[in-house]
């Protein structure tokens, strides 16, 4: 069923925090040869392992169209197949957590999606393609197939990855990104922000000024800052003053500082470095995309927003980007430290980072609730 005429918060429902228990993940199986190196051939052996890891502690649902589904099954085929589902969606890229519903809960152990307005980052101002018709299908879609509700959200642009929360009342998003000329220039600040207390069952909207250096989402929070726990937070962070991302946590980090959450608790802050040497697109790499008219091209040494922070949590893991930098372990053991109770699994990301975004962009999570409806 679509809710259109009244909101989450109004009705009694909220968005949990990541951390909480999952029911299962949303996951889309990757194939646009212009977002992913010859057709998807590098980046599909990551998601195996992505859908390993996932689908050992919860439920691990599919997207794949009908064309490419011989060839998922075959990849996973050697995967215990108890927890894994596939959905015939048709999307036209493969980042569910922008493009899938945001979830929502009450205290009587119902859930219900949110589909939000989907505009490929930025529509005709800067989106990266114009063909996102699939994608902006896809959220009532996949409520549909797991018996869940939806509340639409109208028109209001918003992505899934440009929005955190703890759970507790507290919304952490970027201004570079809710405040761009390609989401919702109709709206002011204020606006926007009673537009996320209302559908997220907040009471608090923190407004950080930027996010990764170079992201073309527009610098969406998830890369740059992630919630551990309430009250405690990790910020992407480099000393190197003559990177071009110092400047941008700087200006973070000072909001952090003086900023309380919805509780009134000062954050407790762990810088997560970002990596040491910049991740950039190879003449290779460039060579092996496929782009349609009008699509975000990319281009040798292009520099990619590669994020520790863009990590996932799913139940019991922690799933950590690696770019083969001389940062990966110092990442691995923070998060280690932050998550003492959950299992650090460090996995490959180059292939997916080339794309634009990673582990936490390409998953989204359903929360474990007592009933659906």
């Amino acid at each position: 069923m679509k809710i259109t005429d009244i909101t989450p918060k109004s009705d009694g429902y909220f968005m949990p925090a990541e951390f909480a228990p999952h029911e299962g993940t949303f996951l889309i199986w990757p194939v646009r040869p212009g977002s992913w190196t010859n057709g998807g051939a590098e980046v599909q052996p990551v998601f195996v392992e992505l859908i390993r890891e996932i689908s050992e502690v919860e439920e691990l649902y599919l997207l794949v169209d009908g064309a490419h589904r011989p060839q998922a099954e075959a990849m996973l085929k050697d995967l215990p197949q108890e927890h894994i589902h596939y959905l015939e969606i048709p999307t036209n890229d493969a980042w569910a957590r922008d493009m899938g519903p945001t979830y929502v809960i009450n205290g009587q152990g119902q859930r219900r999606g949110i589909s939000w307005r989907f505009n490929a980052w930025g529509g005709d101002f800067d989106g990266l393609y114009p063909d996102y018709e699939l994608d902006e299908a896809a959220a009532a879609k996949m409520c549909t197939a797991l018996g869940d509700d939806l509340y639409e959200a109208g028109d209001f642009v918003l992505e899934g990855g440009s929005i955190h929360v703890d759970g507790e009342g507290t919304v952490v998003v970027t201004e570079a990104c809710l405040l761009s000329e390609g989401r919702n220039p109709q709206l002011t600040k204020a606006q926007i922000e009673e537009k996320l207390l209302d559908y997220l069952g907040a009471e608090k909207v923190i407004w950080l000024p930027r996010g990764i250096y170079n992201d073309e989402t527009n610098e969406h929070v998830d890369n740059v800052f992630a919630f551990v726990r309430p009250g405690e937070v990790l910020l992407a962070w480099t000393e190197d003053k003559d990177d071009p991302q110092y400047e941008l946590s700087q200006a973070d980090l000072k909001v952090l500082e003086q900023e309380t959450d919805a509780r009134g608790r000062r954050f407790k802050i762990h810088k997560l470095p970002i990596p040491k040497k910049p991740v950039c697109i190879t003449e290779a790499e460039a060579k092996s995309f496929t782009f349609e008219a009008g699509e975000d091209r990319r281009e040798p040494g292009e520099r990619l927003a590669a994020s520790y922070v863009n990590f996932y949590l799913c139940n019991g893991k922690v799933l950590v980007p690696q770019f083969g930098d001389d940062m990966d372990g110092e990442a691995v053991g923070i998060l280690a430290a932050c998550f003492p109770q959950r299992k650090v699994v460090p996995l490959p990301a180059r292939a997916v980072i080339v794309g634009g975004g990673n582990f936490h962009c390409l998953t989204q999570q359903i929360p474990l609730t007592g009933q659906k409806k």
